[in-house]
């Protein structure tokens, strides 16, 4: 037993440990969870999914492995899904609709795209093949209007109240995911914005942006569905002002943290990297609790060394990593890629749920007859439109009342391949899917992947 003059020493150290985590407490630093905060500790957060060291721990404690699939196109619709290759963002493929179809059609349209495109049928499905989670990609100006003083109001909540109530009957989780900020955080055409960052620059848009995460966080703090917010979705482009912008996002992480946690103390914030998710260099240590961080990574090699310097952040700072979006390729790769990130303990979340006339999602929407004319214009720069005759139209308005009805749940093609490449399965079916190399081992060997480079487009001018 140690002496008097040791004990004596033990106390007053143990008085300034406890007084410097008081003091990191009151200045709002992380503490390993020593605020009181730490939901790994028994009673804390209880009923939701939280962050457990590097690890993502549910309500009951246990390990929690997300495996996620984007809801993508359907609130924040992008125009290679509708098969063209100039009219990319939200906006001018509404230019071309309303071109070809009118206003009051084309606010009809949206209005039965959203209704139809994600339905309990979706949801019920999704939870039976084997998902645990769903990522929803929000567009801002579906929940605010652009005015200086934020105002709220639009179809965004019912649509949001809708889909989580599903997904909570279904036993699924579900992340928000901010991929259209106000002004655009990212800089090209997947954030509807001019094709710069305004997010970061203007204030009026920076204000919206808190007060949209401010008024979503109220919205849903006490809602165990919710797993947590994915605060920006691939914020800064390389075709940005890396340079002034990147030592700048923690700092506006912190800003959107702040207005979330005023409300919302429950639910995971999920950190993603700059210039397509998957730069991580400006980020310290982890600047509030339960917080995780997300990177997205497209046809990579898959082998740990391209993954290796997330994996050495995660290490480095006791965070979990969540894989936010990758996929796209085939059902080889996806395998491998999956594979590789669940022997590291890594979550994922593969994109996308859903599009048109694909082997690379979920579910596969046919493609529609007369569907061609409609890509012309999608292809094609507004200035060389030509005009619409009444019988294009009609023509235009079928395709797309076709559009609409086939995208339902019960008309499209199950992808039974690319679900068993997801290490799940299709409910009700049991078809014969070829094999391929290094089907049934943790991860592919480091040896060399021949895979295309993406192109990135540009936003519309």
């Amino acid at each position: 037993m140690p002496g008097p003059a040791i004990r004596g020493i033990t106390r007053k150290m143990t008085f300034l440990h406890r007084l410097l985590i008081g003091l990191l407490c009151v200045l709002g630093a992380p503490s390993n969870g020593q605020c009181g905060g730490d939901p790994a500790r028994p009673g804390l957060h209880p009923g939701y999914v939280h962050t457990d060291g590097k690890e993502f721990a549910g309500p009951d404690g246990k390990p929690f492995l997300i495996k996620g699939i984007s809801l993508g196109n359907w609130l924040v619709p992008e125009g290679y899904m509708f098969k063209f290759h100039h009219a990319l963002s939200p906006h001018a493929i509404d230019a071309v609709f309303r071109h070809l179809i009118g206003d009051q059609a084309t606010e009809k349209f949206w209005e039965n795209f959203r209704e139809n495109y994600v339905t309990e049928a979706d949801i019920h499905f999704l939870a039976q093949a084997g998902f645990t989670t769903i990522r929803i990609p929000l567009h801002w100006a579906l929940f605010m209007q652009d005015t200086d003083t934020p105002k709220f109001g639009g179809p965004g909540d019912a649509l949001l109240d809708q889909v989580i109530g599903w997904c909570r009957a279904a036993g699924l989780h579900v992340i928000l995911d901010l991929h259209a900020a106000p002004g655009g955080q990212t800089g090209v055409n997947h954030d509807d914005g001019t094709g710069y960052p305004l997010t970061f620059y203007v204030p009026r848009f920076r204000r919206q942006t808190f007060a949209l995460w401010s008024h979503l966080a109220a919205r849903y703090a006490n809602e165990p569905a919710v797993l947590g917010y994915d605060l920006l979705n691939e914020p800064i482009s390389p075709y940005a002002d890396e340079a002034f912008l990147n030592p700048r996002l923690e700092d506006f992480y912190k800003d959107i943290a702040t207005a979330i946690r005023t409300a919302d103390k429950n639910h995971i914030l999920f950190i993603e990297g700059a210039q397509w998710s998957s730069n991580f260099s400006m980020f310290g240590p982890p600047f509030t609790q339960n917080i995780a961080y997300t990177y997205h990574m497209f046809w990579a090699t898959p082998k740990r060394s391209s993954i290796a310097r997330m994996i050495d952040f995660s290490n480095r700072y006791n965070v979990p990593l969540l894989l936010g979006e990758t996929g796209e390729l085939n059902d080889e790769w996806d395998d491998n890629f999956r594979r590789l990130h669940e022997a590291e303990k890594i979550g994922w979340s593969f994109w996308t749920f859903k599009t048109m006339d694909s082997s690379t999602t979920v579910l596969s929407i046919p493609k529609i007859d007369g569907w061609e004319e409609i890509e012309k214009f999608g292809d094609t720069p507004p200035e060389n439109w030509p005009a619409v005759t009444p019988e294009l139209r009609a023509r235009a308005q079928q395709a797309l009342n076709t559009y609409l009805m086939d995208m339902r749940f019960d008309h499209t093609r199950k992808n039974a391949c690319y679900l068993r490449a997801l290490g799940l399965q299709t409910p009700g079916a049991d078809s014969a899917c070829p094999s391929y190399t290094a089907a049934n081992v943790p991860y592919v060997a480091d040896v060399g992947w021949a895979a295309p480079q993406p192109t990135i487009t540009p936003a519309d001018p």
